[in-house]
C-alpha cells in the first residue's frame, strides 16, 4: 500500500513540475506583453501533461483493474490541479486568483479536460489492442473453458 502512494504522488509532482516548468519559461524567456509566446507554451504543456497521462494509462491499466489505478491516477491529478492553481503561480511571483475569478476556474476546468482526455485515450488504445487488465483476464478465462475436455454424458 505504502508504494502504492509513493507511485501516486510521484504522478502527482511530476505533473505539477511540468507546470513549474512552463511558468519559469513563461517569466524568464518572455515579457508579459507577449501573449501569444506564452499561450504556446501553455499549449506545449498541456500537451505533454495529456500524452504523459495517456502513457501513464496504457501502462497501469494492463497490469491492475481499471478501478485500482483510475483511483490512483484521480488522486494524483486532484493534488496535481490544487499545487497547480494554488502553489504554481506563487512561485512566479503572481496571486493565484489575481486575474480573476473566471480565469482561476477556467484554469481547473481546461486542466480537468486535459488530463481526462488523456487517461481516456491510453485507457481506450490498451482497450482497443486488448492489452487492458479486464481484456486479458476475459481470454484467459476463455482458453481455460476451451482447455477442458467435454465431460462425458451419462445415461
Amino acid at each position: 500500500m505504502r508504494q502504492r502512494w509513493r507511485v501516486t504522488g510521484a504522478l502527482a509532482g511530476a505533473l505539477f513540475a511540468v507546470n513549474v516548468v512552463a511558468r519559469v519559461i513563461i517569466r524568464v524567456g518572455f515579457d508579459d506583453a507577449d501573449t501569444t509566446a506564452a499561450d504556446r507554451v501553455s499549449l506545449g504543456m498541456f500537451v505533454v501533461i495529456g500524452v504523459g497521462l495517456a502513457a501513464v494509462a496504457f501502462d497501469w491499466s494492463r497490469r491492475r483493474p481499471a478501478a485500482e489505478w483510475g483511483a490512483d491516477i484521480a488522486a494524483a491529478v486532484g493534488v496535481a490541479l490544487a499545487l497547480t492553481v494554488l502553489v504554481g503561480p506563487l512561485l512566479v511571483g503572481k496571486n493565484p486568483f489575481g486575474d480573476g475569478a473566471g480565469t482561476f476556474f477556467a484554469q481547473i476546468w481546461l486542466y480537468f479536460a486535459v488530463t481526462g482526455i488523456g487517461v481516456l485515450l491510453g485507457y481506450l488504445l490498451a482497450v482497443a489492442l486488448g492489452l487492458d487488465h479486464r481484456s486479458k483476464a476475459l481470454k484467459r478465462y476463455a482458453e481455460s473453458k476451451a482447455a477442458k475436455p467435454h465431460r462425458s454424458v451419462r445415461r
